[in-house]
């Protein structure tokens, strides 16, 4: 995954998407999709983040 992407705009509105290694069943395993909540709701919580979809 690339990490030359930032955003500049603070109070725009992003669409963001991504691809899983090996197309990684990120739904259907608790243990990934747990890190993907738990990741979100950290960056809800301490950055900001407004999730809409």
């Amino acid at each position: 995954m690339s990490r030359k992407y930032k955003f500049h705009n603070p109070e725009g509105l992003y669409f963001v998407t991504f691809a899983t290694e090996g197309w990684t069943d990120v739904f259907t395993r608790n243990e990934y999709k747990n890190i993907l909540v738990d990741n979100l709701a950290y960056c809800q919580k301490n950055k900001g983040l407004e999730i809409f979809a």
